[in-house]
Order: C-alpha cells, then structure tokens, then sequence
C-alpha cells in the first residue's frame, strides 16, 4: 500500500478511505509511539483534540477519543476550533499530543487526522512513519497492550480554549484595527466563531460571511477556494478589503477594495516588510516554497530581502524556519507561517497581521500588495494518473525540458504530484499569458499520456 500519511496528515473520504476503525488505530498507534519515544515519560500523558464542523468529524472524533483513551492518554475535547488553534493549545496546555480532524480546504465528504507534537508542533516524517508502521502491525491482528483500570485515559470537554485562543491572536498584534471596516468569509468552517470575535476584539467594524457551518456545507462555494462571494460582499458593503478562510482556517487569502484577489504571496511580501520595520524579520529572511510567484522573488530581490525556497508543503516551510530561526514563510495558497506566535498556518493570524499593517500604515492593502507583480501563471491538476511516477518517466522529462527551452529565462515549470489528492499539478509561469496557457496545456496532455 502507498504511504497513509502526506503531506497534511492522513486525508481521504470518510467513511469509505477514512474510517473510524482507521481513526481510532492510528490514534492508539501515535500513543504507543510517542510512549516508545520518551515523550510520556514520568507522567500522565494528555491530548488534545479539536476538528472542524463536517459531519463526519463527529464519528471520527469520538473514535479518535476512544483510541487515545484505550491507551491510557487523557484526553481534553476543545470541539470545533481552527487547526492552528488546537496546535497553539497543545502547546499552551502543556499537552504530550494534539489531533486535528480536517480536511482543510477539501470538499465536505473529505476529512482527516492530522497529529501534533509536544508544542504544538507537526510530527516529523520518522515519527509518521513509525505510527504508520505500527498501525499496520496490529490492523493485521498483533495485540495491543492495553492499561485497565484507573490506567485508561480520562475525557473531559475544554470549553475555555476558544476564548484562550482568540485572546492570544490579538495579542500577537502590533496596533489595533480600529477605522478598518474589513468583509471575513469564514468557509462555512471552523473559525467561524474565532475570526469575527478576534476581528473584533481588536477594533474593526466586521461584515461575516460564511459563517454558520450545518456539518455539510464547508467550503461550499465559499472561502478561501471560492472568492466570488467575498468580492461581491466587499463591493456591496464598501469595505476596505475582505479576508477568505479554507475549512480548518490555516490559511488566509484577501479581496481588495476594488475586488482584486491578493494572494498568500502577496500577502508574504506585505507581512515580510512590516515585519522588517519592526525588526520582527529574522536574518532578513522570508522562507516560501517553490510553486511562489516569480515576481515573488523579484520583488524580495528588490527590496533586499533575502527568498529561501522549499519543497511545496507548509511543514517544509516550517522545518527550515525552526532549523535556521527565521520568523516569516509561506505559501502562495495562503499558508503563512509566522513563528513567534503560530507553529503551523495561521490564517485568523495572518488576516490579523495583514489588517495590522494597513491601518498601521494608513495605505490601502491594494497599494501594499503593489509591491510584488504577479507573473501570469497558470495551474492545471491532472486527475487520475500515476502521480508516483512524475520523478522517474522519461517521456515527460522530455516534455518539459521543451516546454523550459521554449520559455527561457522569462518563466518557469514545476510538475508535483499532491500530497493530499490523487493528481498531478503542472505549473507554468511565462511572461506572456497564453504562452503560460499554451505550454501548461501540453503539459497537462503530456502527463496524461505519460502517467495515465
């Protein structure tokens, strides 16, 4: 079988790829592994565990609950809560573990369990790993060694950790949002009770939209994935900019004022030079991966701001963040990691921070987001295919060393497979946009015939 886990923790449909059978074995598997590894060392071990509102999330917490549980780890429910929220009270909290169930911007049959460590922060891939390895073990019939009595876990519900959450988010800011009139659409996911309340909390006047969650309307043309709603909502109420949430809110996009869509590369320069201003900008350093904008890195070239680039993933982003102290990296979907008050994608943080700095600075955030260009760049996801096979076919390894000859020096190509679907994305940047068309969609036919 492939690797269970990608780039995001284990995703799928659920109920049929995700089960609760699945949910509660990995859970009982990441306590036994984390026990192996010293971290339950010399006390009682606690977890945290939040998801966001999709329906299936109620059978796949409760057996998440029961696993940990079964295997002696306490257990502390903080129900529906942003992903970035239960990594912040994992490590607030002091806990030994935090388990997420999402699947972020996916559509609501989709969900997922995501694991962090001690911190708040994501398991590293040897650790993964081991949890699959060993959830293998005894899917297959191995026992489990199970505490009884006063040994098994207890559960109690932690209503206190949204109010803790929001608190800290405002906290993080550098100035108030007070004048700001700003439009939120919360996907219909699980900030849609922390945003507007942090938003709030901090001075602006808040227009929401997308915010009453049923358990089956998550990311349902809404959000970050689905920006129509959010520019007509900012025209309509004549605000200064709108900000869009995915489904578990770890990732931030924004509408200007006249409707333009700023994107989480855009949103990385503006942060990158306020953060400069303060001296909050590390070594000078901006970490983002390599499916950023090309006008991304000329612009950081321009204002002499050093670019380091990753491998697509924000957990890449965030292991060369931790490896070299950098405060600020990202993505250009949105993901924006800022270290000194999130171990993971924070998208309510980054809507935050991006607000900050337009009243901060009295601009508007279109004049702010002008300081990068965006090259066109076009993005087409090739379904069904071999998306192990991208490194190693030779026929399309001949197909983009001609698609790279004919752009030059003037754009660019990345073909990846998903971390988290079964496609292949195929990336053109060119200076011209039917040239990016024009070469994205042989590509795109070449990966069909290559991999298909």
């Amino acid at each position: 079988m492939g690797r269970l886990f990608g780039t995001d923790g284990v995703r799928g449909v659920a109920n049929a790829d995700l089960t609760a059978e699945m949910a509660l074995g990995l859970s009982v598997a990441a306590a036994h592994v984390l026990a192996e590894a010293g971290t339950f060392a010399g006390h009682r071990p606690t977890a945290v565990v939040g998801r966001d509102p999709r329906a299936s999330g109620e059978f796949l917490e409760a057996a998440v609950v029961a696993g940990l549980a079964s295997a002696g780890v306490d257990v502390l429910r903080v129900g529906v809560l942003p992903t970035p929220a239960v990594a912040y009270l994992t490590g607030a909290l002091g806990a030994d573990l935090g388990v997420m169930l999402s699947a972020s911007h996916n559509a609501m049959p989709d969900n997922g369990v995501k694991f962090f460590a001690r911190g708040g922060h994501k398991l590293p891939d040897d650790l993964e790993d081991r949890i699959e390895s060993v959830y293998e073990e005894h899917r297959r019939g191995e026992p489990w060694e199970r505490p009884t009595g006063a040994g098994v876990g207890r559960v109690r519900e932690y209503q206190e950790g949204l109010d803790q959450y929001v608190g800290h988010l405002v906290d993080a800011l550098p100035n108030r949002l007070d004048g700001l009139k700003i439009v939120l659409d919360e996907a219909h996911g699980a900030a849609s009770r922390v945003s507007p309340e942090a938003f709030a909390r901090a001075g602006a006047e808040i227009v929401t939209i997308g915010a009453e969650p049923d358990g089956l309307n998550i990311n349902d043309g809404c959000g970050s994935t689905h920006l129509e709603q959010l520019k007509s909502a900012v025209a309509e109420h004549g605000a200064d900019f709108g900000i869009a949430h995915d489904g578990d809110a770890d990732r931030c996009l924004a509408v200007d004022h006249t409707g333009e869509e700023v994107d989480g590369d855009q949103i990385l320069a503006v942060l990158a030079l306020a953060m400069r201003e303060r001296s909050a900008l590390r070594s000078g350093t901006v970490v983002a991966t390599v499916m950023s904008n090309l006008g991304f890195k000329l612009a950081m070239e321009r204002e002499g701001i050093r670019l380091v680039q990753t491998a697509v993933g924000d957990r890449y982003v965030l292991e060369e963040m931790k490896e070299h102290g950098y405060a600020l990296g990202g993505e250009q979907s949105g993901h924006v990691i800022i270290l000194d008050h999130a171990t993971t994608g924070d998208g309510t943080l980054t809507g935050l921070l991006l607000a900050a700095r337009v009243a901060g600075s009295g601009r508007s955030l279109r004049e702010l987001a002008g300081v990068m260009e965006r090259l066109p760049q076009v993005l087409i996801n090739v379904p069904d295919v071999d998306k192990s096979r991208v490194g190693t076919s030779a026929d399309l390894a001949a197909a983009v060393a001609e698609a790279e000859r004919e752009l030059g020096a003037t754009g660019r190509v990345l073909l990846r497979p998903s971390g988290t679907e079964p496609l292949v994305r195929v990336m053109v940047e060119a200076a011209d946009i039917e040239q990016a068309r024009s070469v994205a969609g042989r590509l795109a036919d070449a990966v069909k015939s290559a991999l298909g």
